[in-house]
């Protein structure tokens, strides 16, 4: 379908890749992978026609169609939402006026005319493509996208100008989606979607029906939505076949293998020089060092370029607070008449790792500024615990810093123990390396300077924090940072993310922010969930409920033993349990305390299989299995301690 051959590029002096060959089918799922500055969004655009190449060549199969979606920069205006999407089938429309002009011809030629013959050749190819595009359902496959990308339906009459640029990246590639090119190419569509929207998108990207090739810093995405890995690296384009975590492995496997050839290359070559120069001046060896200086000379040298470090940074650790950090009871909040939260009520203990989900709107942004002390409820208390010290990082982080400090100098202040290569070596994380520590705040860009604001929270944290969209604008290494410095922290953290990965690995609860569908005058109502995001996406799916329902279809039907009546007043004795009964309740126990270890033994064994991530089905599987052994397990010992109650006190009735 496309093809790349000896293809080559620069970026001012600078080399991206060259001689890359790249042949994409009509099924590709592919992701392009590299550091920042490699050249990943500038391949994109070649690909799409956007730029050119310096060297080599790209061939496109006559007449296919591309879609290609740029990370920002696009502004619509001039029509409603849904306007705007019904434009990508203009073609469309036109057949259909056609169609019917055809129809009205059809009826008023005469059928042995050679005018009839052409007029029924055309009307029968343009029916096929008018059914193949099922052109009666447009409105309702624009629907169907509009609200899968979070559009409510009143928006869908709302102006496009009316809309933010993230909003307006929405609008675009709904567009995208709908046109159905033979190449979709994506370079970073998660950066303006929330969680819920990024799931609808990786179920919708399972069926397409064409190829598509994207770039993402969603590590979650890229395992669920694709099958091979290109990585720009060393100047050049590497194949993976997998997802992101298989190429991970598989990167480790080749890096391992080069270094190994590259030894046993530089041994190669260290013993013919020691050969050349001990026998370069006898003339009996004069042959033989004129062969191994030949064969010196056709070694290909082998280079392993130099990887970058692997950052890693931990927390100054804080005073600790209480136990209860915070108590939240029959919290309300509205502004104006519009209700944004309701009768919310919960607790949060020091340690706890809360991940903050919901739909966009639903409030997740308001209850944390109410949690910050940035605002106040409507009703309802709000108490912080003992020693408790918040600190909050907001989605605009960035505009409360002062424009005119200098970005080392103003870290260093907020963090004067810290040593100055430590806090270069941050900054480093974060996208800031060389002169770019000496910038003054003012001169960045928003997501440069909310990058540096995170980092600035980094050096030197309060107990207890809340983070609004901590990951937006970071690459997959500043994640991994962040991710394995809040890990190690030992205050507590309350956060607002999009990315799964991100939330998997650091959420130990999740508080849905949830509004009421039913009512929308409502506010949003907060529920708790225990467990990673996994967890909670299999609970709302109705797991834990299908298992309860299974475990109780599959236990056996005990009947209930005949307690032992309470000695009555007059002095008659307590009637006993009949015997057959009671070898049913001995043979029962004796049954259910063998079964106890093998389910304690099965639960070790799904728990060290589910720390070891497989692939997103595998999770869900073995978390629903999870869940079904620890009901089991609850059960059993429940069961235990009833038979053996009840069959003590048979022996103290008979003794």
């Amino acid at each position: 379908m496309l093809q790349l051959s000896g293809a080559g590029k620069r970026f001012g002096p600078r080399l991206l890749f060259e001689n890359a060959d790249w042949l994409i089918t009509p099924t590709e799922r592919t992701a392009l992978v590299g550091a920042n500055g490699a050249g990943k969004s500038t391949l994109m655009k070649v690909l799409g026609g956007l730029d050119g190449l310096d060297y080599g060549s790209v061939q496109r199969m006559k007449g296919m169609t591309m879609g290609y979606l740029p990370q920002d920069g696009l502004a619509l205006s001039g029509r409603t939402v849904f306007e705007e999407c019904l434009t990508v089938f203009d073609e469309l429309r036109a057949m259909e006026q056609e169609f019917e002009q055809l129809a009205h011809a059809l009826a008023e030629l005469d059928p042995a005319s050679k005018e009839y013959e052409a007029a029924a050749d055309r009307y029968s190819h343009v029916e096929g493509r008018l059914r193949h595009h099922d052109v009666y359902a447009l409105d309702a496959q624009v629907g169907t996208v509009l609200t899968g990308l979070g559009f409510a339906k009143e928006d869908w009459t709302r102006r496009t100008e009316e809309f933010s640029g993230g909003w307006q990246m929405r609008i675009a590639l709904a567009k995208l989606l709908l046109e159905k090119p033979d190449l979709l190419l994506l370079d970073e569509p998660t950066n303006h979607l929330d969680l819920e929207t990024r799931n609808w998108l990786e179920n919708y990207l399972s069926t397409w029906p064409n190829g598509y090739i994207l770039i993402s810093h969603d590590r979650y995405f890229l395992d669920v939505t694709v099958n091979k890995i290109i990585e720009i690296w060393n100047k050049g384009l590497h194949f993976y076949h997998g997802n992101y975590e298989k190429y991970l492995t598989q990167k480790a496997e080749r890096r391992a293998q080069l270094e190994a050839a590259y030894k046993n290359q530089r041994e190669r070559i260290e013993h013919l020089e020691v050969f050349i120069n001990r026998f370069r001046y006898q003339a009996t060896k004069a042959k033989q060092v004129q062969s191994r200086i030949k064969e010196l000379e056709k070694i290909e040298r082998i280079e392993i370029p130099l990887e970058e470090p692997v950052p890693h940074f931990s927390f100054p650790q804080p005073p600790p607070s209480g136990r209860t950090v915070v108590e939240v009871a029959g919290l309300s909040m509205q502004y104006g008449g519009k209700r944004v939260l309701e009768n919310v009520s919960f607790t949060i203990e020091r340690g706890d790792r809360i991940a903050l989900v919901g739909v966009n709107g639903a409030g997740k942004s308001t209850l944390i500024r109410l949690l910050s002390g940035q605002e106040t409820p409507t009703r309802g208390t709000l108490k912080l615990g003992h020693n408790v010290v918040a600190e909050y990082f907001a989605q605009d982080q960035y505009e409360v810093l002062d424009p005119a400090a200098r970005m080392l100098e103003d870290i260093g202040r907020t963090a004067p123990r810290v040593a100055e290569k430590d806090l270069r070596s941050l900054l480093g994380c974060f996208l800031f390396s060389g002169d770019d520590v000496f910038k003054t705040l003012g001169v960045l860009s928003g997501g440069e300077r909310n990058r540096y604001a995170l980092a600035r929270i980094l050096v030197s944290p309060a107990n207890f924090l809340l983070l609004d969209e901590p990951t937006n604008h970071l690459d997959l290494r500043a994640k991994d940072v962040l991710l394995e410095a809040i890990a190690k922290f030992s205050g507590t953290v309350i956060f607002v993310s999009h990315d799964r990965y991100f939330i998997d690995g650091l959420g130990q609860k999740v508080f849905e922010v949830e509004r009421n569908l039913e009512d929308q005058s409502r506010g949003s109502q907060v529920h708790v969930y225990p467990g990673n995001y996994e967890d909670f996406v299999w609970r709302k799916e109705g797991g834990a409920q299908a298992i309860a329902a299974a475990t109780a279809r599959a236990e056996p039907v005990i009947e209930a033993p005949v307690v032992a009546a309470a000695e009555p007043a007059n002095g008659e004795r307590t009637r006993r349990v009949n015997p057959i009964k009671l070898r049913q309740m001995q043979e029962r126990l004796a049954v259910v305390e063998a079964e106890i270890p093998r389910v304690e033994s099965s639960l070790a064994e799904t728990e060290q299989a589910l720390s070891v991530y497989v692939s997103q089905d595998e999770t869900q599987r073995l978390s629903a299995e999870l869940s079904a052994l620890r009901e089991l397990q609850a059960s059993l010992n429940s069961e235990w301690e009833q038979l053996a109650t009840e069959l003590q006190g048979q022996v103290e009735v008979s003794s």
